[in-house]
């Protein structure tokens, strides 16, 4: 027996992918391995965003190979794309982004590396899934990203925006709510992007109306850029009865010098708007964001500026970031580089904001009723039946019938101090 284990670091498009490769091992005959001791094969599946996905990946090699000497590592993900040349021993083989769904061939093969040039892959490499092993399923529908911001290299790691066909995505949520999956998250490196690659081009709405004619119960939708949500694609959304009132802002400041020195294309003035549009079309719905702080340059007047400006808008959480240097950026080589301390105040307070924001958000929602999909496993703490709201609440409920994987209607009933929600039946 061959055994194997996938650890996955970073955003819903490796997790995605990581459900592939595992899927593709399983039927040849792969088993997963109970723990690291008897695993044969530890599949890492990076990520390069930050400095911290990096450390956090060494460590877990080191940790690994500690535990189990003798255990095979195969690297891929991100920073495999971007350190494919890495003379790191504790790496056996490392095999790019295009490479994932190969992973089988590539374990048997004698070679150690296998990136591809990922700028050379002009099309959407579409592979079909049938199970995940969470409650909601995640559909890849499109890679890569045309944006070069001054301070990522995800662009380097991932290549051009590529999309996924349109009756590729519809076969792929068929065969999920065919094995009983109620809700689907879409997700990719850009998903705003998706459709601009093809001939004649085509836009997001145009695949969401697609998918409104499908059998599925639910879907979410992954990050998007401010300028990217048309009036014509938020008001279609707000008529829908299947998508979740969910979106996920990529922002990343509120000071328009700052996102000038970042290369993103827009201005507060745009975000506010956008925001502004989705808060009053929407009943409860739930607005997250990410903001980069203590990006080079930005100032303690620039900082305060969006601080401000984020406790003005209707967010309903914050997710906050310290700036971190990338190889091979424009930002790594701007002057006015600010120190880590600096950078770590800045997000304690943004963090708090948006603590202060989140409560608020879930009070406004006490009585809110929906359905939703339990969760097949019940909460490992409590042991109460999970599931998350069409607004992304995280709802524990008590039922001495078994709920596992039923779409039900409850009501948000009541909140614990440590923000635990409840829900019952309705």
């Amino acid at each position: 027996m061959t055994t194997f284990l996938i650890k996955t670091f970073g955003c819903k498009t490796n997790q995605t992918e990581s459900s592939v490769m595992e899927e593709k091992l399983l039927s040849e005959g792969f088993l997963p391995a109970k723990n690291i001791a008897v695993c044969n094969y530890y599949i890492i599946n990076s990520c390069a965003v930050t400095l911290e996905a990096e450390k956090k990946l060494l460590q877990t090699v080191k940790s690994v190979k500690h535990k189990n000497p003798t255990i095979k590592i195969i690297l891929t993900g991100c920073y495999a794309q971007l350190h494919k040349n890495d003379e790191n021993p504790l790496f056996d083989k490392i095999l790019g982004i295009y490479e994932k769904p190969d992973i089988v061939n590539i374990i048997k093969n004698n070679e150690r590396i296998m990136v591809s040039d990922i700028n050379q892959h002009k099309d959407f490499r579409f592979e079909k899934i049938s199970n995940f092993h969470r409650t909601r399923a995640t559909i890849k529908i499109q890679d890569g990203c045309n944006n070069r911001c001054s301070y990522c290299t995800i662009c380097l790691a991932r290549g051009k925006s590529r999309s996924c066909k349109i009756e590729n995505v519809i076969e792929q949520i068929n065969i999920l709510s065919e094995n009983n999956y109620n809700e689907i998250v879409l997700t990719g490196i850009h998903i705003g992007q998706w459709g601009n690659d093809f001939k004649p081009q085509q836009s997001f709405l145009n695949l969401i109306q697609e998918i409104e004619k499908t059998n599925i119960k639910s879907y979410r939708i992954g990050s998007f850029d401010p300028t990217e949500l048309s009036d014509e694609l938020i008001d279609y959304l707000s008529k829908s009865n299947k998508f979740c009132p969910h979106f996920h802002l990529s922002l990343q400041s509120l000071c328009d010098k700052t996102l000038k020195n970042m290369n993103r294309h827009y201005n507060y003035e745009r975000i506010q708007k956008v925001v502004d549009k989705l808060y009053t079309t929407f009943d409860n719905v739930f607005l997250g964001s990410d903001i980069i702080v203590g990006f080079p340059q930005e100032t303690i007047d620039d900082f305060n500026l969006t601080y401000n400006r984020l406790k003005e808008i209707p967010l309903s959480q914050i997710h906050v970031f310290p700036y971190s240097i990338r190889p091979n950026t424009i930002a790594a080589k701007m002057d006015g580089q600010i120190e880590q301390a600096e950078k770590h105040r800045r997000m304690l307070l943004v963090k708090t904001l948006s603590e202060q924001k989140y409560n608020d958000f879930l009070n406004k929602n006490i009585g809110y009723e929906c359905y939703v999909t339990i969760e097949k496993n019940p909460d490992k703490t409590t042991g109460l039946y999970k599931a998350v709201t069409p607004n992304y609440i995280k709802i524990l409920l008590k039922s001495k019938e078994n709920l596992s994987n039923q779409y039900v209607k409850i009501k948000v009933n009541e909140i614990d101090k440590n923000n635990y929600v409840y829900g019952i039946l309705a």
